[in-house]
């Protein structure tokens, strides 16, 4: 094809083309590589929230991508702008039968809430989740435990926003209804039963711990925590840092070895609900020193107070109420509940979203305010 004299000239004179190809092609791949960086963000690149002193390591690192991630469930949050009554409107308790709880509300607001509690809890149920199949003049029977349940948790709902608003809307005014803990769904994600002992062939206190599970966050480290600090009360605390504390091991006022193992379940439970570490509420350099926490762990306390209301005063009284199915596997335990509940990863609910804005109906147990 080509001439004789210039197929032995190469032959003679042979040039290695790999190396300048390879180079080209690194340096392509690269001016590529920082093209996209450009364009797209760096997938590397964090952002730290600083929770303390600098050069004490206080800060919540984060990757830019799952930060600005959004919430899943928010694209199928729905909401509906309040009808402001005028004056002189029928309300809801004079219309229907049995309307125990949001009798006070205008005949429109209160099938507006009604309409959005079956989409926040029962969309594919709708109505029937809680009334059943028969017609309008069956909805005032409480027939179904589900009707029952729902009742006690609008009550709920209510307490919440009106009693708990330091902890709800630390920074913000965000509020809680039905779909911060539910998302569509008829029982709430990250609902917790009792478990322990978790170890049969175990006596004591090794019966609690050495056993992956869900309330251990898949650790060994004990599975009561949730059962001992957020229903029962127990003062959470760790062994002193003497290496020999005054008192005797499990009696009051003495925080042994087993107290703070159980203690680090706790918080290890909290950073994966929350999705933060622990100097989001506490010093590096001090964690056992309570004047050097910061302003979250007071946000977190009235959390760990509300949640044990919560549990007692609302969801374990529903045992009784419940099916059979619906209660715990091991002691037929109440679902109850815990953070991760709420707030599903996220530092907020529904990453900071206003849920409560257009729900004033279910921000306190008196007559709603219409703006």
């Amino acid at each position: 094809m080509l001439p004789k004299w210039f197929d032995k000239w190469n032959k003679d004179n042979p040039t290695n083309i790999f190396g300048p190809a390879i180079l080209v092609g690194v340096a392509g791949g690269a001016i590529f590589a920082a093209a996209m960086v450009v364009a797209w963000g760096n997938p590397a690149q964090t952002a730290s929230l600083q929770t303390g002193p600098r050069g004490t390591g206080m800060s919540v690192p984060e990757f830019n991508v799952v930060r600005t991630l959004p919430d899943p469930t928010i694209e199928d949050y729905y909401t509906e702008e309040p009808y402001v009554p005028e004056g002189g409107e029928e309300l809801a308790g004079d219309i229907y039968e049995n309307v125990q709880v949001l009798g006070a509300l205008t005949d429109d607001n209160f099938n507006r809430v009604m309409a959005a509690m079956t989409q926040w809890v029962s969309p594919e149920e709708g109505c029937a989740y809680c009334h059943g199949d028969g017609d309008l003049e069956t909805y005032g029977e409480d027939t179904l435990y589900t009707k029952v349940v729902a009742r006690r948790m609008i009550e709920m709902t209510q307490n919440i926003n009106e009693n708990w608003d330091g902890h709800v809307n630390a920074e913000k005014q965000v509020g809680v209804n039905c779909y911060t803990c539910h998302r569509g769904e008829n029982v709430p994600s990250e609902i917790w039963f009792k478990i322990s002992p978790v170890n049969a062939s175990a006596e004591g206190w090794t019966a609690n711990q050495n056993r992956a599970t869900s309330l251990s966050q898949s650790t060994s480290l004990p599975s009561d925590a949730l059962e001992k600090y957020l229903l029962d009360g127990e003062t959470i605390a760790v062994h002193s840092l003497e290496s020999r504390e005054a008192g005797v091991p499990g009696g009051e006022d003495y925080a042994s070895i087993q107290d703070a193992e159980r203690t680090y379940s706790l918080m290890n439970y909290f950073a994966n609900s929350l999705g933060v570490n622990c100097v989001f509420c506490h010093n590096s350099r001090a964690f056992n020193d309570g004047s050097q926490v910061t302003p979250q762990w007071s946000t977190a306390s009235l959390g760990i107070v509300m949640v044990q209301e919560l549990n007692n005063d609302y969801l374990v009284p529903l045992a009784e109420t419940y099916p059979e199915e619906r209660l715990g596997p091991i002691y037929a335990d109440a679902p109850k509940a815990a953070c991760k509940t709420c707030h599903k990863g996220y530092q907020q609910p529904m990453q900071g979203m206003n849920v409560i804005a257009d729900w004033p109906e279910l921000a306190t147990t008196e007559t709603p305010v219409y703006e």
